[in-house]
């Protein structure tokens, strides 16, 4: 059986920042994990992609988006493209024009931790 698949918007390399704690969070439980961040290079050992459209598999499990509301924004339509199974907006990269805009376009976004559905706290990860 395959693994669950996650894509990380926001990836970072700070491991201070829950971009970086959901990344070792999701290897952790068994994801195979695709963090997209514009700078590219490596995170945690992982390659970054600096754009979701290169992420390089068909199925998305599970988008957990760590983006300010602005960005994430410009991201819907991509988003709404790779039609993931599950849509997290963590806590601060929500906004009520991006709730709207996701909604009208078919995402179903669940306003939530990523870290915590998982049965983990961002505590763990330290910095």
């Amino acid at each position: 059986m395959p693994k669950p698949t996650v894509v990380i918007l926001g990836a970072s390399a700070d491991r201070a920042k829950f971009g970086n704690k959901s990344l070792r969070a999701h290897l952790e439980e068994g994801y195979e994990v695709f963090p997209v961040n514009p700078k590219g290079g490596t995170i945690e050992g992982l390659t970054v992609y600096k754009r979701l459209a290169e992420v390089p598999i068909d199925r998305f499990d599970r988008i957990s988006s760590y983006l300010p509301p602005a960005v994430g924004i410009a991201l819907l339509d991509e988003i709404a493209a790779a039609a993931p199974s599950e849509f997290f907006l963590n806590p601060g990269s929500e906004s009520p024009e991006l709730l709207d805009k996701a909604r009208a376009i078919g995402l179903t976004p669940i306003l939530a931790c990523s870290i915590v559905d998982l049965g983990r706290r961002p505590e763990e990860f330290g910095a």
